[in-house]
């Protein structure tokens, strides 16, 4: 009893390729809508801009570095702390806080928040903190100049919430 061998054919090599190349395509596909429903990409809305104001910027955080002036930002059951001290741990004089709370992917759960003076140097609002990373921008003002400007990038999951 002889078996009946089957031979490679153009057809078979036809199916072959065409199946490879869809799976190649279908996973480019699916990557790019992805991406491009995950991050808009823009990072500054003019660079030619944003260039132009680096060597500004750079002097004014030299400035701010060498005034010693830090900030410390706590959460605490809904609440945001943020503290702003001088370099010899005394409270700094600031009128007005403000932070922006981004996502360093994605901006669909980004937000501000304007922080309530407590008392000299302490601050507080109220907002629940989802988990994970965040990059948060703090603008500390007095009498509209700029005491305190910092961005820093922390992990929720540190502080319990």
């Amino acid at each position: 009893m002889s078996i009946p061998s089957k031979e490679f054919t153009g057809r078979h090599m036809l199916m072959t390729t065409v199946a490879f190349f869809t799976v190649v395509i279908g996973v480019n596909v699916t990557m790019a809508f992805y991406a491009s429903s995950s991050w808009s990409g823009l990072v500054v809305e003019n660079t030619y801009v944003a260039s132009q104001e680096f060597n500004r910027k750079a002097a004014e955080a030299k400035a701010m570095a060498a005034s010693g002036v830090v900030g410390k930002l706590s959460f605490l059951d809904g609440a945001i702390h943020y503290d702003i001290r001088n370099r010899d741990g005394s409270p700094a004089a600031a009128d007005e806080v403000a932070a922006n709370f981004k996502r360093p992917v994605g901006d669909h759960e980004d937000f501000h928040v304007a922080f309530a003076k407590v008392s000299e140097g302490r601050f507080e609002a109220t907002h629940r903190l989802t988990s994970g990373d965040w990059i948060v921008e703090i603008v500390s003002r007095r009498d509209g100049k700029v005491v305190m400007h910092e961005a820093d990038r922390i992990d929720t999951g540190g502080f319990g919430q």
